[in-house]
């Protein structure tokens, strides 16, 4: 049998011991097929930052439900028991029990009267009418519940691009260990072959070594590769909210598309995220009118009905009382005033971030389709160097099994091909990554 076709052989023979063994590892693993729409839809549900935000959204509901209170009475009932020596209460709770006698006007008894027991049931009531300051401040609670919900919406979409870009680091993990076991199998060959051939004197120990530190290389490359799997399953499970810990499997070939409209070359207005800056601005104005309308009177209206009696659960007397209040705040120290100030400043503050944020947003999505650009361009290059490190491969395989060249050269190819495929699944991981993230900076409000 001549070189060329032995070393074929041990090749055919290393790849189907390889595969045998690759087998029983998946048959050893649980490992589960999962589809990107999956991983999104259950990080959806599932995914503990969206519960805080929709937490967050029934807070700010909450709150602003709170605000009724300017519309709405409020009624208290309460039941006092006293009693008291002092002249003028015991005077006094006589005639709410409607119980004075000309003997009460005795001043020896009106100077000094005895121990006089009053209790009092008693039922109020305050009706708010004109509060301009309170209306303005429901109006910003109402801008407060907006700015939750478009939070909530934002971290929707950056928790799908989160995703997206964990399933392709999955893939990405799947394709390097892909080529890891391509690497593997041709090492193992050239290691047989070499390992036959010193034992027939035929080439030098050091090709042998050369061919063993290789494969150690490769075989440990390729146990971090499996680690990365399970790294990249590990965090997918976190996002959709799953407990239990299982080795996914990402769909093959699987392309993220987005626009390439000169239009979504800027940045939407109406981003989630710059409503919610716009509704919290547009609170703290609301809030600004509440503290001026707080210079203005307020008008209240009250009333409430008691029972009054010198026996426990005793109702002999009755008697009501209601009215309109007006109240006016006219000076308050400077404290509204400097509240005012403070209140526009921290309005100008989220005006400055929102512009900014803006900005930096605009940088990156510029930067992002640079970015795609090099990675589509990188692609394309690493796919002409796959051709042409492959045919390099085979000459140098078919000129080994010749005696022509040494192992070194052989392993040295290899290698090559080995990282210009790996740096073509790289560039195909930035391209998707780099596409999800352009759709999360272009993405619209509801």
């Amino acid at each position: 049998m001549s070189r060329k076709k032995y070393f074929i052989s041990i090749i055919i023979l290393a790849v189907a011991l390889f595969n045998a063994g690759v087998t029983n590892v998946v048959a050893q693993d649980s490992i589960k097929l999962l589809r990107l729409d999956e991983a999104i839809s259950a990080t959806l549900n599932n995914n503990k930052a969206i519960q805080l935000a929709k937490l967050d959204e029934s807070i700010a509901a909450s709150n602003y439900k709170q605000t009724e209170a300017i519309y709405l009475p409020q009624v208290g009932f309460s039941y006092t028991a006293m009693s008291s020596n002092n002249p003028l209460n015991a005077f006094g709770f006589k005639l709410q029990q409607k119980s004075i006698t000309q003997n009460d006007f005795n001043p020896s008894l009106l100077n000094s009267p005895g121990g006089t027991a009053d209790f009092t049931t008693k039922l109020e009531l305050q009706q708010p009418l004109i509060n301009m300051d309170l209306l303005y401040k429901r109006k910003a609670a109402a801008k407060q519940t907006e700015l939750y919900q478009y939070k909530t919406q934002r971290t929707k979409e950056y928790l799908t691009y989160e995703v997206k870009k964990a399933y392709l680091q999955l893939q990405l993990a799947y394709d390097g260990v892909k080529v890891l076991e391509e690497a593997l199998q041709t090492t193992n060959a050239v290691y047989t072959f070499t390992d036959n051939h010193f034992k027939q004197g035929l080439i030098q120990k050091s090709d042998v070594l050369n061919a063993q530190v290789q494969i150690t290389i490769v075989e440990t490359n390729l146990a971090k590769a499996n680690s990365n799997i399970r790294n990249a399953s590990d965090y997918l499970s976190l996002l959709m909210g799953q407990g239990d810990a299982v080795i996914y499997k990402a769909e093959n070939n699987l392309q993220t598309t987005v626009s390439t409209n000169p239009a979504s070359t800027k940045i939407a207005a109406n981003r989630p995220d710059f409503l919610a800056m716009q509704k919290a601005i547009e609170a703290t104005d609301l809030m600004i009118i509440s503290s001026k309308k707080s210079y203005l009177p307020k008008l209240n209206a009250f009333g409430s009905y008691q029972f009054n009696d010198n026996s426990m659960l005793g109702f002999g007397a009755n008697a009501y009382m209601a009215g309109v209040q007006l109240s006016w705040n006219i000076f308050k120290g400077n404290s509204t005033k400097n509240l005012i100030a403070t209140q526009k400043l921290e309005r100008n503050k989220l005006a400055e971030q929102l512009a900014q944020q803006k900005e930096q947003s605009q940088l990156e999505l510029n930067k992002a389709y640079r970015d795609l650009a090099d990675a589509q361009f990188d692609i394309q290059q690493q796919k002409s160097s796959i051709e042409q490190a492959t045919e390099s491969l085979q000459i140098l395989q078919n000129r080994f099994g010749q005696g022509l060249v040494n192992t070194t050269d052989v392993l040295m190819a290899t290698t090559q091909l080995s990282q210009q495929k790996f740096a073509l699944a790289q560039a195909t991981f930035t391209s998707n990554v780099t596409k999800a993230y352009l759709q999360l900076l272009t993405a619209t409000a509801e």
